[in-house]
């Protein structure tokens, strides 16, 4: 069954901080912000399904075999009560007759593959327009940057243009800033001054829902590492942490969630990291691999179980 909240106080204020978009933008957001069992609190919880591309079939469905089936996982993020369901256009094309109207997707537009051999210029093929997006009736189209890499600039030109076209037509915005390439060290990638600045980045494109990895207490940057030690910027736990990333897009002015990362048998470990989220003013959480590559029962638990924290009710 549809969920789908009325309009709350904490949603209009959402919307009011996206002063320059047009009234379909915003019903677009609202869509997202109303829909599931978290509708209305300003809270999301989107299921992503994108890694088939990134790392393979095998890879990302074998261990529970529905998983190669787009119709299962439309299923899932419906039962579950989510916000949204995010896909690449083949994944959204399989699914969008029948689960019309259930959920609002997200149209992700670019992706990478594990094949690819330049590490130090990531970048991502574009692989939907702004007219499939409409076509599929989805809420907003998902493109995935990557601050650092050697490619970054080309990548920016592309999500200026993307973001560009999609509010033009009404729809909303969500960027997927995974630093990654140039001189980026592996633990880098996930340090609290790059995620900052990544989700900063992805604010001054024209964002309006964020996407970033949850960042460590590293700081990549000696330049950042003076600034963060001489101003005092608490990063000492996981909830300052989310904190100063929310409070680093716009002071809180633009919807900032977090990855669900790699899939892990540490369920207690998964739900401090909500809780740190749900505490340090982040807005919720996208969560693939830890929910589809579990026997449907036992993500539907989890999923239910993450709702719970969000709603103040665990």
């Amino acid at each position: 069954m549809t969920v789908v909240a009325p309009i709350t106080d904490r949603v209009r204020q959402i919307l009011s901080q996206y002063e320059s978009d047009c009234p379909g933008t915003k019903t677009n957001l609202a869509r997202i912000l109303l829909h599931g069992r978290l509708g209305g609190s300003g809270r999301v919880v989107i299921l992503p399904v994108d890694q088939g591309f990134e790392h393979g079939p095998a890879r990302s469905f074998a261990v529970n075999p529905a998983g190669y089936d787009p119709h299962y996982h439309f299923q899932l993020a419906i039962d579950a009560g989510l916000s949204a369901f995010a896909a690449p256009l083949g994944m959204i094309e399989a699914g969008a007759d029948r689960f019309a109207g259930q959920i609002p997707t997200i149209l992700k537009v670019n992706s990478a593959n594990s094949l690819a051999r330049d590490k130090q210029g990531a970048t991502q093929a574009l692989t939907g327009g702004v007219d499939d997006a409409l076509r599929l009736g989805c809420s907003a189209r998902g493109f995935t940057l990557h601050p650092g890499s050697d490619s970054a600039y080309e990548m920016i030109e592309d999500l200026r243009d993307i973001a560009a076209e999609a509010k033009a037509r009404g729809l909303a915005v969500v960027v997927w800033s995974y630093p990654r390439g140039g001189d980026l060290s592996d633990r880098g990638e996930t340090a609290i001054d790059i995620i900052a600045y990544g989700a900063h980045m992805a604010a001054l494109l024209g964002a309006h829902i964020i996407k970033v990895k949850l960042p460590t207490a590293a700081l990549e940057l000696d330049a950042a590492r003076k600034v963060y030690q001489s101003a005092g910027i608490p990063i000492a736990s996981l909830r300052e942490r989310v904190a100063h990333v929310v409070q680093s897009c716009f002071n809180g002015r633009r919807i900032v969630i977090f990855s669900g990362g790699a899939k892990t048998d540490d369920d207690t470990a998964l739900f401090d990291d909500i809780r740190a989220i749900r505490d340090g003013g982040g807005f919720g959480s996208i969560i693939g691999r830890n929910t589809f590559q579990r026997p449907r029962d036992k993500a539907l638990a989890m999923l239910s179980r993450i709702i719970d924290i969000y709603a103040g009710e665990d």
